[in-house]
């Protein structure tokens, strides 16, 4: 049985769920605990999703947790929840405990995870305990956050899996400290998605496809995106505008009011990475999930790095794919219809062959299969 431990945030949970998919068909049973807001999401057969109490962040500081009534939690709600989580492990009984994130980042969560953890190595039945990370982090910037990480690296996990190709980017590239965990550390490729949703035949086809988040800026891309169709010399093109469904209805309907002929405006939509594949442009964010969806086509691609709240991570994965010409990254504070549009017309130089690990999904299921058979070899 394997358990996996997943937290704050969308992305994460899909990620969290391409890989469990994966495990399942390597015979496992799957655990998916799932502690942020409830998702709606396609589940694999044999993996089961169990939600705790949920918890949230309203901005991408993570200084401030709410609950689901949007009230901070307190200590009494924290001990409830580690509770629940521990009494949860206790009836898995796991052979192996997959976190997602922490201990590099999610620090806010060690309240729960810490005796997590701790109830994991003191369990004989449960073998492995790994910790699940994308290709690039945050960066730290508080004085020993990063020796606080690899201690907790050293005391609790058997391996870091790295969720990205080394030939892109390195963990070293984002955590200083990598060369002190270096023997634990693991590069699967990027996950893509393993059960994609088909298009319709017709939808996508030679499009511009414009996308972004659910935030502020999210809404900010899309209506420059708007603005700079009649500047660039992709003009003649359907240009289709996907519109998270965090964006309130108002400026929904504003975007559509704003589109003008050969603008369709939607909602977002479960077929996205088809989509990409289909279309002549994708402009986007630079998510992880956006992003192996756009190396997973031959599409070329102009990002928008979220940059907000000192965030750069998305702004380190967008410059090593710009570096190797595979996309043109638009900084958030440069964007402006006429930059836009220059990037958008920038982006024919493109080079959209690029080889890169994306089987991350079936590469981390057999890493996991390997080291829990070591394990048990060595028991």
């Amino acid at each position: 049985m394997i358990y996996v431990q997943h937290l704050l945030g969308i992305g994460h949970l899909q990620r969290s769920l391409n890989l469990a998919t994966e495990l399942v068909r390597e015979d496992f049973e799957v655990q998916l605990v799932s502690g942020g807001l409830p998702q709606q999401l396609p589940l694999a057969e044999a993996v089961q999703l169990r939600q705790l109490p949920p918890v949230y962040s309203p901005d991408g500081s993570f200084a401030r947790l709410l609950d689901a009534n949007g009230n901070d939690i307190d200590s009494q709600w924290r001990a409830s929840r580690k509770q629940q989580l521990l009494e949860l492990f206790t009836s898995f009984a796991p052979q192996a405990l997959i976190t997602e994130t922490f201990p590099f980042g999610r620090r806010m969560m060690r309240f729960e995870l810490i005796p997590l953890l701790e109830a994991a190595k003191n369990h004989p039945r449960c073998l492995q305990i790994i910790a699940s990370i994308r290709d690039i982090l945050q960066p730290k910037t508080k004085p020993g956050r990063d020796q606080e990480i690899c201690d907790l690296v050293d005391h609790f996990y058997d391996h870091v899996l790295v969720h990205g190709d080394e030939k892109i980017a390195r963990l070293a590239d984002s955590f200083k400290l990598a060369d002190r965990i270096d023997d634990k550390i693991a590069y699967s490729g990027y996950i893509c998605s393993t059960n994609p949703v088909l298009a319709s035949a017709q939808d996508g086809s030679d499009e511009v496809l414009v996308s972004a988040g659910g935030s502020v800026t999210g809404s900010q891309i899309l209506k420059t995106a708007i603005e700079a169709r009649p500047k660039c010399r992709l003009r003649h093109l359907q240009w289709r505008i996907l519109v998270s469904l965090s964006i309130p209805d108002s400026m929904f309907q504003e975007l559509r009011l704003l589109a003008t002929d050969g603008i369709h405006i939607e909602r977002n939509r479960p077929d996205f990475s088809e989509l990409v594949k289909h279309a002549r442009l994708s402009i986007s964010q630079a998510g992880y999930n956006t992003i192996t969806d756009i190396l997973n086509t031959d599409t070329a691609a102009v990002v928008i790095p979220y940059a907000e709240a000192d965030e750069i991570e998305q702004t380190m994965r967008a410059q090593k794919l710009q570096d190797i010409g595979r996309v043109i990254m638009l900084r958030q504070a440069d964007l402006s219809a006429t930059a836009l549009a220059d990037a958008i017309d920038r982006s024919s130089t493109l080079m959209t062959s690029l080889e890169v690990n994306l089987e991350g999904a079936t590469n981390s299921a057999n890493l996991i299969s390997r080291w829990l058979l070591d394990a048990g070899n060595q028991t």
